[in-house]
């Protein structure tokens, strides 16, 4: 059995919850390790043609994970936050200048200390509060539309973290926003809506049961999901299997979202019928995040390309259409 020596701090400066499971996290690191090691060394032998350009390869490589060492720039390639960068006509500097609104200045301000209050890395010694409030007042102050909507702190906290690179961030928060989660952030959040009721339909016809026991408990989605798309799984599970749904996310889009949330229910389905009233039902909800399902997060990424089956592009957009609202 693997040690469980772990510290009680994350490799991205999160500190663990009372309930982490350092055994059960042991035993996958054990072999996640290797997995890492053999994952770098793929991505060290892949062509610069073959980083640049989707393609099948690529994309098997995206979906076994990008090793950190190369994240950023995989990200920067697969999103099109690197083509977004390169026809825009001003600098992410140009931007940055234009910070001028003191009520956007202001409520981003009033975000800054409570985004990630426990990650070392966020304390007032650290630059990077800072380097995440230039990137927010940034965007906010380039996109009318949107400006600045909570949830988006928690985001670009995470792209920093796992970037280290301002400017980096800044086109990838671009392009989650605008490009890959339209209509998320904006006042009316109609894309949000919607595809919150896509996921009710999706749940309704993949698993009738556990549809039925959430609409007779009386929960609405909303409830419990709308933090899953909001925040892009960020604060929901564990940092190192949110990274990997990122790395498919940027690649494959928005219809990731839903791959993951079908199979957060399906692997914790069990839970949610023994779920008696509302309450118990949040509670089973919020304890997926500390399931081995979810721990180990190269067998996670796994599960969502094969527990929800296939549903195209097409069909996602199709429902869409049928669930915006008039």
């Amino acid at each position: 059995m693997a040690q469980t020596n772990f510290s009680k701090i994350d490799e991205y400066g999160f500190q663990r919850s009372k309930n982490f499971n350092y055994e059960i996290y042991g035993d996958f690191m054990s072999q996640y390790y290797r997995v890492l090691a053999k994952r770098t060394k793929r991505w060290e032998e892949l062509k610069d043609s073959e980083k640049h350009k989707k393609n099948n390869t690529l994309k098997r490589f995206v979906r076994k994970g990008i090793p950190i060492s190369h994240r950023t720039s995989a990200w920067m390639i697969v999103s099109g936050a690197q083509l977004l960068r390169e026809e825009s006509m001003f600098t992410y500097n140009d931007f940055k200048q234009q910070i001028n609104n003191q009520t956007i200045i202001d409520m981003i301000q009033i975000d800054l200390p409570r985004t990630f209050p426990d990650n070392i890395y966020f304390s007032n010694e650290s630059l990077l509060p800072s380097q995440l409030f230039n990137i927010l007042a940034a965007f906010a102050h380039q996109n009318n539309e949107v400006s600045y909507c909570q949830g988006l702190n928690y985001i670009a906290g995470l792209l920093l973290l796992a970037t280290k690179d301002e400017e980096a961030t800044f086109w990838l928060l671009k392009v989650l926003v605008e490009k890959i989660l339209p209509q998320y952030y904006i006042k009316t959040m109609s894309g949000l809506l919607t595809d919150l009721e896509v996921l009710d339909e999706l749940i309704k016809i993949q698993d009738p049961v556990v549809y039925k026991h959430i609409q007779d408990i009386g929960m609405p989605w909303a409830v419990t999901t709308t933090k899953w798309f909001v925040c892009i799984y960020a604060e929901v599970l564990p940092t190192e299997t949110v990274l990997r749904i990122w790395d498919c996310l940027f690649y494959e889009g928005s219809k990731i979202l839903f791959r993951v949330a079908i199979t957060l229910i399906k692997l914790h389905r069990e839970q949610i019928l023994e779920a008696r009233d509302l309450s118990e039902l949040v509670v089973s909800f919020k304890m997926m995040a500390e399931s081995p399902n979810v721990i180990n997060c190269h067998k996670f990424i796994t599960d969502i390309f094969k527990i929800p089956g296939s549903f195209s592009r097409k069909t996602l957009n199709k429902l869409r259409l049928k669930h915006q609202p008039q």
